[in-house]
């Protein structure tokens, strides 16, 4: 279920960097939840210049881009999980895109697994099987 979401300003960063940013994130997502890779999923999404305000300056008129992300888990993780979560990311963004931390911004939004499908079926449903198989082994 892990699901991020990196909004950058678009021609601020080369490919490399996104794409080490997807890869990077993906990993990091995964080891702070103790998650399988497999069901991590990362996102870019871009945004012209002339379309991002940053301290009330629009980046095309000469204000830095500044990254921001959405980081999405399932309600119940411990808060300390959460805050490392925001954390590593805040790293692998500062570290990927060579960006001053001062300029990220991200957070951690926390959804019901009654209202999270995969694969069409709620995720309150899957969790629900998948300890009960558990259990039975």
């Amino acid at each position: 279920m892990p699901v991020a979401h990196f909004h950058l300003v678009d021609g601020a960063y080369t490919a490399e960097q996104r794409h080490t940013l997807l890869t990077e994130a993906s990993r990091c997502y995964s080891e702070v939840l103790d998650s399988p890779i497999d069901r991590v999923r990362a996102f870019i999404v871009c945004y012209a210049p002339d379309d991002v305000a940053v301290a009330g300056t629009v980046v095309a008129d000469g204000a830095p881009p500044a990254p921001y992300f959405t980081a999405i888990v399932l309600a119940g993780r411990p808060a300390e999980q959460r805050r490392e979560l925001a954390s590593r990311l805040t790293d692998v963004v500062v570290d990927v895109l060579d960006t001053p931390r001062s300029l990220v911004r991200g957070q951690v939004v926390e959804v019901d697994p009654a209202n999270w499908a995969i694969a069409g079926t709620a995720a309150a449903a899957i969790r629900a099987d998948e300890i009960a198989s558990r259990a039975s082994h």
